[in-house]
């Protein structure tokens, strides 16, 4: 029977986790501080350690030290809310194997605990502090290639992620500019059963009409001028593997015509050449426009359309993952200090203010040219407000609504539209406001707000 020890100060709320976690068959043990867990930890052996990230005496990182030094092979979970989603990402960087955003759904968790547990099962006994170097030493190497969100919105696209992965379907992703279209294809490409071989990226916006054939398809030498060279198109680049095509909306309809012809036939016929070539691709197309009407008013063929829309993922604009803004800033951080040779450790707390109450039009895309921009200029271990944009600094000034709580006039407003948003789900407003759902119950208590 695994051991897991659950260190937080919240009687209720660890009281109800105990109790679900031992109808699981879990043998399970509390500790309401960390000066209460440290002995236990000390004296037993635990197979997982839900901690929350803070604590009344001591906070998890320090949970999470203590634990690396007493047992290589206990996995620490840190239990955190919106706020100090900070501390969490610091504390996987320091060897902790996971984090979950209170309030969570208790199968949340369990299926957490269960992936440590197994985690534990295959991994060599290896001292931890070498496997947590070992993971920031590859991380550096591999930090773009997944960021998982923990808002409603990224756990809906994570989920159309995992289920059209692993088919051979054709996938149209749509979202506004600065999103992450990419990156959603790259994701399903490296889930796929195509993940070893190519992914190839075209912005067909950036192609010249005159030479689009020849790109997509490849030349022969002497085809036509200025064909010095046999030239291998996309298509035969990503044979075998994925080939995205960003921005599909500006192909021209001729080029859209040799598309369909070479996905309904899997053969291709290079500029100049007799021959055809056999190729086996999955196409993921991505656009920020709306191709069906663009098929209605005849700039995009319909038959193209339905062949490339054999299943649809809309990418969620940023201002509606708020809760993952933090995550997204973390590793945009993580990733220009790497690039940039800096060592900014985090943002000051008017920062995430004023980034919680920006609009961010240009989406992801934008927030990583901010991040960057700041740690360019960043003169200490904090980015601080002086260095950002006006725009993002002062949005709290120009902002009419704002999804955080503060003791003025309009607070009971704020809780009022939070819950219209969240559909009257009072865990997922407690997120949108940045409060636990206790505070929340105090407030609706406060204003006599009843559902």
């Amino acid at each position: 029977m695994s051991k897991i020890l659950i260190i937080e100060d919240d009687v209720a709320f660890c009281t109800m986790l105990k109790t679900f976690l031992q109808k699981k068959d879990y043998e399970v043990f509390t500790a309401f501080s960390g000066n209460e867990a440290i002995p236990k930890i000390k004296k037993e052996t635990f197979d997982v350690v839900l901690a929350d990230v803070r604590l009344p005496d001591i906070d998890g990182i320090a949970i999470l030290d203590e634990v690396l030094e007493n047992s290589s092979e206990t996995q620490v979970i840190i239990m955190t809310g919106y706020a100090e989603v900070n501390k969490a990402v610091s504390a996987i960087k320091q060897g902790a194997f996971d984090y979950v955003s209170k309030p969570f759904n208790p199968d949340t968790i369990l299926q957490t605990i269960k992936k440590a547990l197994k985690s534990n099962a295959t991994t060599s006994v290896v001292p931890k502090k070498q496997e947590v170097n070992c993971t920031q030493n590859t991380s550096k190497k591999t930090s773009a290639s997944f960021v998982r969100g923990v808002s409603d919105a990224s756990k809906k696209l994570n989920e159309y992620v995992a289920l059209v992965a692993p088919t051979r379907m054709s996938v149209l992703v749509i979202g506004d500019s600065g999103t992450g279209k990419e990156y959603v294809a790259s994701s399903i490409h490296k889930a796929s059963k195509r993940a070893d071989k190519p992914f190839v990226a075209v912005d067909c916006g950036a192609i010249p009409k005159e030479i689009a054939s020849s790109e997509f398809f490849g030349h022969i030498k002497g085809s036509f001028t200025g064909a010095v060279n046999d030239k291998v198109g996309h298509f035969e680049a990503a044979n075998g593997g994925t080939l995205f095509l960003d921005e599909i909306g500006n192909l021209s309809y001729e080029l859209q015509v040799q598309l369909l012809r070479a996905l309904q036939e899997r053969k291709i016929k290079p500029v100049g050449s007799n021959k055809e070539i056999e190729v086996d691709i999955r196409v993921i197309v991505a656009t920020n426009e709306d191709l069906s009407h663009a098929v209605k008013e005849g700039d995009f063929r319909e038959d193209l359309y339905h062949r490339l829309n054999e299943f649809s993922i809309k990418v969620p604009p940023l201002k509606d993952r708020i809760e993952d803004l933090m995550l997204f800033a973390n590793h945009f951080l993580e990733e220009s200090n790497i690039e940039l040779e800096k060592h900014v450790v985090g943002f000051a707390d008017e920062v995430l203010e004023a980034f919680k109450k920006y609009n961010w039009p240009g989406n992801l895309r934008e927030l990583k040219n901010i991040v960057k921009r700041s740690v360019l200029l960043s003169q200490g271990d904090m980015i601080v407000l002086s260095i950002l944009p006006n725009d993002i600094a002062y949005a709290s000034h120009n902002s009419k609504q704002t999804y955080g709580l503060f003791k003025n006039q309009n607070e009971q407003e704020l809780i009022l539209d939070a819950l219209e948003k969240a559909n009257g789900n009072k865990a997922k407003a407690a997120r949108m406001l940045s409060i636990d759902r206790k505070t929340l119950y105090n407030k609706l208590k406060q204003y006599d707000i009843s559902l």
